[in-house]
């Protein structure tokens, strides 16, 4: 298992243990629900975190069942939740401080205005380098517009016809807007991202 599926597979386990810390009982399907992930994958997390002893099972009549953390599960998910928060906020740091360099670098290019495409989390920390910069954001774009707004700009579909450089503001889904950009016919060399600075 690679540091990427042991994150995934540590960020499953610790969701899950979140779920059925609320103490009422939840079927595999609403599990599967909630985490958006299947339900046989469901049943495997469970079955793996009863093995560990970090959960129980209770039984109640008609086949249903509720899930409980044991004091064991209780220390495991305070431990996940200080690894997840540790990794987020290096995340942060990095991407902060990558945004900011992109940011002078293309400012000392004479860059004035520029599009972002891509609006999640990792948007909203690239919005805040920007703000460390003279450079103003003029367009906001992403796949699914639906009247969203991003710190004051309307979010337009990928199609709209700008001249600006354009940072794909989502570390998750980089290739695929990059590829949408293409697509939109935004030249490559206007099209600047994390991974090619």
């Amino acid at each position: 298992m690679n540091d990427s599926e042991k994150t995934l597979d540590s960020h499953r386990s610790f969701m899950l243990m979140t779920e059925i810390a609320g103490e009422e009982p939840i079927s595999q399907r609403e599990l599967s629900r909630r985490m958006g992930i299947a339900v046989g994958l469901v049943n495997s997390y469970l079955k793996n975190l009863v093995a560990k002893g970090y959960v129980r099972i209770k039984a109640f009549p008609k086949n249903r069942y509720s899930y409980l953390l044991t004091p064991q599960g209780l220390t495991e998910k305070s431990r996940l939740a200080y690894q997840h928060l540790s990794y987020f906020t290096g995340l942060y740091t990095v991407a902060r401080q990558d945004y900011l360099d992109l940011f002078r670098r293309l400012e000392a290019d004479g860059v004035s205005k520029l599009a972002f495409c891509g609006v999640d989390e990792v948007a909203e920390i690239a919005y805040l380098s920007l703000q460390e910069t003279g450079i103003e954001l003029a367009l906001v774009m992403d796949l699914a517009a639906d009247g969203a707004v991003f710190f004051g700009n309307a979010v337009q579909p990928i199609n709209v016809a700008s001249n600006l450089p354009v940072v794909i503001s989502s570390l998750k889904r980089c290739d695929s807007l990059e590829e949408v950009l293409l697509k939109a016919g935004v030249t490559r060399n206007r099209i600047f991202s994390l991974g090619n600075i």
